[in-house]
């Protein structure tokens, strides 16, 4: 349904597509994963000329966009586009705001639209927000109305440019529902998101994006489980971990803790465990005897929705939760109740102990 073939495209000197030739069929849903700046963005709107590509060609069902006798706009039409920012007309209600790209543009009657959109405002479960304007709307609100609004166009195809980056963390899934609705029945999807989760369980295909090529693709399954590549490796194994180094006792202990909270955040991490992390990683520094090389890490395992906590640390063997000192009894005692698991290892001149969250429920 699309194809690429030898997709490039410059910014001046700076080159962000690299000859990039793959192609999406009917009904699979391919999402793009990568680092910033590795050209996702940049390749989801070449792929309806909202940037337009310096070299190559995009075929649309074997119709090349860029050729001069292309009807461009009633190719577009085929594809809707969902960005981050919403892009909602404000003085229209979210039922003017689906309607009204039909009626200007499909030349649909007031009616038929109004009756279309209805229909579409209950799929992503707002119809009784047909009548609310976009500032009476959440950020997970406006996000579903603009993909009711795509879906008003009939099109084929929808592109999404990472379209929960800027949602609370508590309206993601509301989206992310919608569009896995839509991966059902059958909709051709490409979406660039940071939503690793949301990528294994509802992609047909995940291409990883890295310097301005597809670096690799493949399944869920492999991309995630199993990568083949070095820069992948690395780039699956970086989104789920946090590692912050620490050199000496002036540490910056609010910094630390904020980046643990912004890092349970992002991974939907039960409040509460969040909070855990943040009480014992401040009873652990305060164990400590040797800050020359210390290091914390966290390790989020999606799979099996466990977090846990690894504080390695120079020096000679020495498990700081075997201080019998009454001094460190109270603290060494809070760690133990907010931990599942706790294991002691003594590994080249480094004393690594690593810590299973408690899961609150339990």
């Amino acid at each position: 349904m699309i194809r690429t073939m030898n997709l490039s495209k410059h910014f001046g000197e700076l080159v962000v597509l690299k000859d990039i030739t793959t192609q999406i069929t009917k009904g699979e849903v391919i999402s793009v994963i990568g680092p910033s700046g590795a050209g996702k963005s940049t390749f989801l709107r070449c792929l309806n000329l909202l940037e337009t590509p310096t070299g190559g060609n995009v075929f649309i069902d074997d119709i090349p966009l860029l050729d001069k006798h292309t009807d461009v706009p009633k190719l577009r039409q085929r594809m809707g586009m969902v960005f981050q920012g919403f892009n909602l007309y404000s003085h229209l209600t979210a039922l003017e705001n689906l309607t009204i790209g039909p009626i200007k543009l499909l030349k649909k009657s007031r009616a038929e639209a109004e009756e279309k959109a209805r229909g579409l405002l209950k799929l992503v479960g707002l119809a009784e927000k047909a009548d609310s304007y976009p500032d009476e709307l959440s950020g997970g609100q406006k996000q579903r109305v603009a993909i009711a609004r795509c879906m008003a166009m009939d099109p084929e195809i929808l592109l999404f440019d990472e379209p929960t980056s800027a949602l609370d963390p508590t309206m993601v899934s509301e989206v992310l529902a919608v569009i896995r609705r839509l991966s059902r029945e059958g909709m051709t999807m490409v979406i660039v998101t940071h939503e690793m989760e949301f990528a294994r369980n509802t992609s047909t295909r995940v291409f990883y994006m890295d310097e301005g090529v597809i670096y690799e693709e493949g399944s869920p399954d492999q991309i995630f489980d199993n990568p083949q590549r070095e820069k992948t490796k690395t780039f699956i194994h970086r989104i789920r971990s946090f590692e912050r180094r620490i050199r000496s006792r002036d540490y910056d202990l609010y910094a630390i803790q904020g980046e643990m909270e912004a890092f349970c955040e992002k991974h939907m991490v039960a409040r509460k465990v969040a909070g855990y992390v943040i009480h014992i990683t401040e009873e652990l520094l305060l164990l400590q005897k040797d800050f020359s090389n210390l290091s914390l890490e966290l390790f989020w395992s999606e799979k099996e929705g466990t977090l846990e906590l690894v504080c390695g640390s120079a020096g000679a063997g020495y498990n700081l939760l075997e201080d019998e000192s009454e001094e460190n009894a109270l603290g060494i005692m809070l760690i133990k109740g907010r931990c599942s698991s706790a294991e002691y290892r003594y590994e080249d001149g480094r004393n690594i102990l690593s810590l299973r969250l408690k899961d609150p429920a339990t």
